[in-house]
């Protein structure tokens, strides 16, 4: 190549002349101005500079990796149709480039052994193996005593290790021979695996088939072996078949079964099966009736039906097409067609409604009866609403329900009362469900309902409130009233229950009472010394004070109450709490508010049932019985069910069952047409709004009260943006099978107050699937509140650098326009977006194409500074107009 100058090298690289000299003098290179000339062995060196200080390695590769790969097809064809088999061949050749002393070395050698011929010398074969394609070996001699071999060390993979340019090109072409019929063998041994596998698919085919006939041939020896209900005596012409005709044109005599040879018993067809039972022939295309007589048909005892009969037909609210076929025991085609002349097109398995079913069944001949979807229920209902009124009302013990802020003492309170310690084992103090305990005072026997106060129960809080008699009100006397306060004074209205306040906390220092009657005076709750209805009691969980004042109201508000149930009645009462023991099973919580409940008995509990195992107090303390206003906890049920349902002792075991089936088959239904629902309210949502992300959870809890509030909870989370989806929720231990369903929904396992399984964590660590404990309710609200947020996309937000006017407009033959400015604010970045104002309206978005200070390039210019701007693809730019800079940046959201 010819000299170029410094000048003209710049042009060609795209970079300034000045940039130029800078680097030629890094290099070492004499050059100092634009004009000098530049060499090919200059442009080297500068070259190796450049390498060098980017990193790059300026020596020559001293190996070369080739790879190639072919793919090719074969179609097969087998049982299940024609297949095509793609059959890949992978080939990778290395070369390395070899030290030029050792070759020359290796030369010299070779002179030497031509020259002498005087001894033998040792030949060593050269490296060479290839793992894809083996070739032949040349070898090559080397005289070990002149010029021995340089070391060298193998490679991995055994590839060929001589110089492409220095090989004899027969060696070559002997090579590429080699390869192309190991290509060729390669090919051939796939063609034949894919014809060797096509051949077994057809032999096992023809042996399924063969196996097929043998079977059917089994079966039809079977049939016709079956005992020939033959009448007393053979009808008349019976012995058609055996004329000397028949015989004479070679036909089997088949009416002789112990003959011999080719008139043995077992070649007899169906069709003499048929004439032997039935008494017709299938011969010669047609059937033939043989004669028999009116006494022959009566010995079979069949008597013409004289009057049709008429079925009372059951007829439920929903009943498909199939079923009312069986109950009137027709053919489901009969009653299609009765369908089709109301002008009704419907299939076996079509849901009739209950009017038209009725004038399916009329007009069939039958009489229809009406039957109500839900007659289990009412039947059920009917039968306790008697056991109740049978039985004697005695008094019972009040149901005390205490409820309030979160760290507001409520368990305190209880713990006192019991003289136990059931705070200090809660999960940071905090409640978590529903607890039930009844405890013997100087005054009666009182049972507690202790309810969690976090804003996520409230569901547990009002079941709390419907099931109980009085509630206690627990307000810190240091704190003042609460959300979750007031939330507890709207339930006990609801519930139409009277509310006793206990103001707590009255050691403290900063306790005052009277801030507490004002706020709750402001909420209707009247103190009865200032004129209302409600009993405020100044109470101390830690050191007792106000507690037996606090009790003593509780038993006289119940004493005005009245309260009275029956004990010599079956049990009912309703669930508080259930979950899933490892060992025992389902565990379910009980408060019997009528009734006695007895161990052996068969409980229905919402959509569960089952007989009572066995029977517990609060204290684990196995019992047999217990009556009205007691809670218990019981073993036997078949699941676990939900906290508020109501539960009832039935008589037998049927009755639970067929009620708990139908309930189940029932929600199942209900269930099915919400997710309908909800799948067309989130595509006509989806269509107006895009998509939302969706975070899926996998949630498990140690029992239901908790479950159905994190569930509440986390529903309530998210906007139209995100949302969280509970993929399954259940009571119980992590097993195996919920973290195959977090894999397959790729959701995140959370387990409150429970753990995985070994099988589980093991899965858990091989697939890498997100599992979270947790035994605080606040802590899973908020990590899941963080990971939505983390969804959100982030909001785009403009920020103005800095404003340049623009001053004076110079024109430049190679530039355009340069806007000559005066920064007045911020800073002017060069490599940040522009907007061009005119009269504070704009006029153009895009981007500078050149900024300098003097003839300085610059890349930024401060404010109170002048500058030249060039605007690229712009060249209107006028004096008085402003240049604005500004960056956009992305600023995280949170829910």
């Amino acid at each position: 190549m010819a000299q170029v100058t410094v000048r003209q090298l710049a042009e060609v690289v795209g970079a300034s002349a000045e940039r130029l000299l800078t680097q030629m003098k890094e290099a070492g290179l004499p050059h100092t101005s634009a004009g000098e000339a530049v060499s090919d062995e200059d442009k080297q060196t500068l070259l190796a500079y450049l390498k060098r200080s980017h990193g790059e390695s300026t020596e020559q590769p001293k190996r070369i990796t080739l790879k190639r790969k072919t793919i090719s097809t074969l179609k097969t064809s087998g049982s299940q149709g024609k297949k095509t088999v793609n059959v890949e061949v992978r080939k990778k050749r290395t070369y390395v480039k070899r030290d030029p002393a050792a070759l020359e070395g290796e030369a010299q050698a070779d002179d030497v052994a031509l020259e002498t011929e005087a001894e033998e010398v040792a030949v060593a074969p050269a490296v060479e193996a290839e793992a894809a394609a083996p070739e032949p070996v040349v070898e090559e001699p080397v005289v070990a005593e002149v010029a021995p071999e340089p070391e060298f060390v193998p490679e991995p993979e055994p590839e060929v290790v001589e110089d492409p340019a220095d090989m004899d090109p027969e060696i070559l072409r002997q090579r590429a021979a080699a390869r192309r019929k190991k290509q060729e063998e390669e090919e051939a041994a796939a063609r034949k695996a894919a014809m060797e596998a096509r051949k077994r698919e057809e032999e096992e085919r023809k042996r399924s088939q063969a196996e097929e006939r043998t079977d059917k041939v089994d079966k039809a020896k079977e049939t016709i072996k079956r005992p020939k209900r033959l009448h007393d005596a053979p009808p008349a012409g019976a012995a058609d078949d055996s004329s000397p005709k028949r015989k004479k044109h070679g036909r089997l005599d088949r009416a002789e079964p112990l003959g011999r040879g080719k008139h043995r018993g077992h070649n007899l067809s169906l069709s003499d099966l048929d004439r032997a039972e039935t008494g017709y022939s299938r011969r010669r295309g047609g059937r033939k009736k043989m004669r028999a007589t009116h006494e022959e048909h009566t010995r079979h005892g069949f008597e013409m039906p004289t009057e049709r009969k008429v079925i009372e037909v059951e007829l439920p609210e929903a009943i498909s097409v199939g079923d009312l076929s069986q109950q009137m025991a027709v053919k489901a085609s009969v009653v299609i067609k009765e369908l089709m002349k109301l002008g009704v097109m419907a299939t076996i398995n079509q849901i009739l409604d209950q009017d038209t079913a009725t004038l399916v069944v009329e007009e069939l001949g039958h009489r229809p009866r009406l039957v109500s979807a839900d007659a289990l229920e009412e039947s059920l209902e009917e039968s306790l609403a008697a056991h109740t009124g049978e039985g004697t009302p005695e008094p019972r013990a009040p149901v005390v329900t205490v409820m309030g802020h979160v760290d507001h003492g409520k368990t305190s309170l209880l713990d006192y009362i019991r003289k136990s310690h059931v705070a200090s084992g809660e999960a940071g103090g905090i409640t978590q469900h529903i607890g039930a305990y009844h405890v013997q005072t100087d005054h009666g026997m009182i049972s507690f309902l202790d309810t969690p106060g976090h804003a996520a129960f409230t569901a547990m809080r009002a079941r709390g409130a419907k099931s109980t008699d009085i509630v206690i009100l627990v307000v810190a006397a240091d704190d003042g009233v609460m959300p979750q306060t007031e939330e507890a004074v709207q339930h006990a209205r609801a519930a139409g229950v009277p509310l006793i306040v206990a103001i707590n906390k009255m050691d403290k220092e900063g306790a005052d009472p009277d801030r507490v009657k004002n706020e709750l005076s402001a909420k209707e709750v009247i103190p009865e010394e200032w004129g209302g209805d409600t009993q405020f009691i100044p109470v101390s969980a830690h050191t007792g004070e106000g507690v037996d004042a606090l009790l003593e109201a509780v038993l006289l508000q119940s004493e005005l109450l009245e309260l009275q149930a029956p004990r010599d009645v079956p049990a009912q009462g309703i669930v508080l709490e259930s979950r899933l023991d490892k060992g025992r099973g389902p565990v379910a919580s009980l408060l019997v508010q009528t009734g006695t409940l007895r161990r052996g008995d068969i409980v229905l509990a919402g959509l569960q049932y089952g007989r009572v195992r066995a029977m517990l107090d609060e204290n684990g303390q196995p019992i047999e019985e217990a009556g009205p206003s007691i809670p218990v906890e019981i073993l036997g049920l078949d699941g676990t069910p939900d906290a508020g349902d109501p539960f009832a002792a039935v008589e037998s075991e049927k009755r639970a069952r067929d009620i708990a089936d139908f309930r189940q088959e029932k929600s199942r239904d209900t269930k099915l047409a919400r997710q309908q629902a909800a799948k067309l309210d989130n595509m006509f949502e989806s269509m107006a709004a895009g998509e939302k992300k969706t975070l899926n959870v996998v949630v498990k809890a140690d029992v239901r009260g908790s479950l159905e509030a994190i569930q509440s909870a986390l529903l309530d989370l998210g906007n139209d943006e995100v949302q969280v989806n509970i993929v399954s929720s259940g009571v119980g231990g992590i097993a195996e099978t919920d973290v195959n369903l977090a894999i397959t929904a790729g959701a995140v396992v959370f387990g409150f107050n429970v753990r995985a399984d070994n099988a589980a964590r093991k899965l858990i660590e091989n697939e890498g699937v997100d599992l979270r404990y947790y035994n605080v309710i606040y802590d899973l609200i908020d990590d899941v509140k963080s990971a939505l947020s983390g969804m959100l996309a982030p909001e785009m937000r403009e920020e103005i650098l800095g404003i340049a006017e623009v001053r004076d407009v110079f024109r430049s033959p190679k530039f355009g326009d340069i806007a000559g400015c005066m920064v007045t604010e911020g800073t002017v970045y060069r490599s940040r977006p522009i907007r061009v104002l005119r009269d504070n309206v704009v006029v153009y978005e895009g981007e500078l194409e050149s900024l300098r200070r003097f003839k300085d390039d610059a890349s930024e210019v401060r404010n109170g500074m002048e500058c030249g701007i060039g605007v690229k693809n712009y060249n209107d730019v006028k004096v008085g107009d402003l240049i604005e800079v500004y960056e956009v940046k992305e600023v995280a959201r949170s829910l």
